[in-house]
């Protein structure tokens, strides 16, 4: 299983196929999604049509919640890194949740996690 970043979905639902050819190979069953990359989908929603297709895409992949295990690394990830690389909220806790986890995480944005040296992470989407 591999954790999936916010920015391979929004291309996945903007048509992108690279994003789809990904998606459709791993199957979404065997692609986790942590809840704060629900939550920034959801958070650019403009209109409901817009909402509902997001809601509908999202059904099928492994969803992956905030815990407690996630909160003490993200917290120590920001502490370790806020100097050197100010991270967002939201990218430490993906990275936290994909070392919690075990999970190698997919992204565009290597530059935002390749400083992690624990992390494994990947932008290949073949």
């Amino acid at each position: 299983m591999l954790l999936v970043d916010t920015n391979i979905i929004i291309n996945y639902l903007r048509g992108d196929s690279k994003a789809t050819d990904f998606i459709q190979a791993f199957g979404k069953q065997n692609l986790a999604l942590s809840i704060i990359v629900e939550m920034e989908l959801y958070n650019g929603v403009l209109n409901r049509v817009e909402y509902l297709r997001i809601k509908k895409e999202l059904t099928d992949f492994v969803r992956l919640d905030l815990n407690e295990n996630i909160g003490q690394t993200a917290l120590f990830l920001s502490k370790q890194y806020a100097l050197s690389h100010h991270m967002s909220i939201a990218d430490t806790l993906i990275a936290a949740t994909a070392l919690v986890y075990g999970l190698e995480l997919r992204t565009y944005n290597l530059k935002d996690f390749r400083f992690i040296p624990t992390l494994k992470v990947n932008s290949d989407l073949k």
